[in-house]
């Protein structure tokens, strides 16, 4: 699968430009550069994003159904316009209570910054 950024400088609407496949997984890049990531990511019922830490906040934002995101153990049931924050370095795992769609987006600068 050609994992591409979307067009610049032109519209989208961005519950479309991913689709839901049976018993998937589908993962979109928007944008991808060394500072961070956008990418939209559609899953269907029951499916599961594994178990994983990132060094970097995670902000999730749903833009279609339904989620449990579960944060080193706490789980919050997040809805179609609903947002969190993954915190660097927490497990977690993102669960299909119903299908959904997501945004994920992780900026990986400007934690120089906070260590000083």
């Amino acid at each position: 699968m050609e994992n591409t950024e979307i067009e610049k400088s032109k519209a989208f609407i961005i519950v479309e430009i991913i689709e839901y496949v049976p018993n998937s997984v589908v993962i979109k890049t928007i944008i991808k550069k060394s500072t961070g990531t956008v990418t939209a990511v559609s899953s269907d019922s029951g499916e599961e994003l594994a178990i994983k830490t990132s060094p970097f906040d995670k902000f999730i934002q749903i833009i279609d159904g339904r989620a449990e995101i579960i944060i080193e153990g706490v789980s919050n049931i997040l809805s179609t316009g609903q947002s969190i924050i993954i915190p660097a370095h927490a497990n977690n795992v993102i669960k299909a209570t119903d299908r959904f769609k997501m945004i994920s987006t992780v900026i990986k600068s400007g934690y120089e910054e906070e260590m000083n």
